[in-house]
């Protein structure tokens, strides 16, 4: 019998760079899920899991291009990329076409292995990297060193920006992957028909099927058992504000929004008292609690020349003078402070000019 196919990233120039240094990009196609046999297949899988599986096959990528060029005088990661891309596929691939056998030999053996998709990939691709390893990537040092993670961070980046492996070609290398590990077909869909039409019947009514999300300016394609979830957490869905004020913004703008420019967003007392309360009440909470921020601006004011006595008469007699409505509309202890002084100073200055009159009679 026939070895299942395995998928190809693709051909590219001998040395994987071009003309001017930089890295060339895959050109062919990832190659087809394993023969199912005369059953027809449900393509569907979990979309949101395939795109999460294909995030990490660039770090995994770069990890052991880098790993295996480090201290090399003669190549770089970019240098390498390309045979190590096809090597690396070809290995966890293969792997993930015997891995049910596998599972099944443990499961003899009394020995559990994880059903985690990502989890088992993972160990594939350590188990590649491993292989690859110069003498200096097998030092625990280099491993665990922060310039081993931003050397990797970096290749990351340059493969990213130079599209050496795009998102797609590896979103199809993992579904690949991923039916082949989903023992329980938690991530795709195992259903098999005997003919195209009760096939195509499955597939509308298919858990597995890709839809679209609804919400404006999303673009992200989820399973329908997935998509309450996505909804759940996509940035794009409008919503009331979670502090109850009339603005409805997207989900993404939300912490922004609370944090800034809500009106009931909450707040502590400007003027230093123990009371908390919605930036909206504000208003009402000065003018309720006038009294109270009276005494501790005349408290700075006046410091020990006062009484706790006289400055609680002053502090009532301002309250309950005609100046109340200016008092109550200060928002901080400073601007307080500025009206009580010149209510002073003018109380002051007419004191002085009654006694000058009442002198000169």
């Amino acid at each position: 019998m026939d070895p299942p196919p395995v998928a190809d990233p693709g051909q590219t120039k001998d040395k994987g760079v071009g003309s001017k240094g930089e890295m060339d990009l895959p050109v062919a196609d990832p190659g087809p899920v394993r023969d199912e046999g005369e059953l027809l297949q449900c393509p569907f899988c979990n979309s949101e899991a395939v795109y999460k599986l294909a995030q990490f096959l660039l770090p995994g990528l770069a990890a052991v291009c880098v790993d295996g060029t480090t201290g090399d005088l003669f190549r770089s990661p970019s240098d390498v990329a390309v045979d190590l891309r096809k090597e690396m596929v070809d290995s966890i691939t293969q792997r993930s076409e015997t891995f049910i056998a596998d599972v099944e030999a443990e499961q003899n053996a009394d020995n559990e292995m994880s059903d985690d998709p990502y989890e088992i990939v993972s160990i594939f691709m350590d188990d590649f990297s491993r292989t690859k390893r110069n003498i200096i990537g097998h030092v625990s040092g280099w491993l665990l060193s922060d310039s081993r993670d931003d050397k990797i961070d970096d290749f990351v980046q340059e493969m990213e920006m130079t599209r050496f492996w795009p998102l797609e070609r590896r979103e199809a290398i993992a579904e690949v992957l991923l039916r082949n590990v989903d023992i329980k077909t938690k991530f795709h869909c195992p259903e098999k028909y005997e003919n195209e039409e009760r096939l195509a019947d499955h597939k509308a009514q298919c858990s597995f099927r890709p839809v679209t999300c609804p919400n404006e300016g999303c673009r992200t394609k989820v399973s329908v058992r997935c998509m309450q979830d996505h909804d759940a957490t996509c940035l794009f869905k409008i919503l009331q504000c979670e502090q109850n004020c009339e603005k409805r913004l997207l989900r993404r703008d939300m912490d922004r929004h609370c944090v800034t420019v809500c009106p009931m967003r909450p707040m502590k007392c400007p003027f230093g008292c123990d009371d908390s309360f919605s930036e909206h009440d504000l208003e009402e909470h000065c003018s309720e609690s006038l009294q109270q921020h009276l005494l501790k601006v005349l408290q700075v004011i006046h410091k020990n020349n006062f009484t706790a006595d006289e400055l609680k008469e002053t502090a009532l007699r301002l309250e309950k003078s005609e100046d109340r409505g200016k008092l109550a509309k200060a928002r901080d202890a400073r601007s307080l402070t500025s009206i009580v002084k010149d209510l002073e100073a003018k109380k002051f200055q007419c004191s002085g000019v009654v006694s000058h009159v009442n002198l000169g009679g």
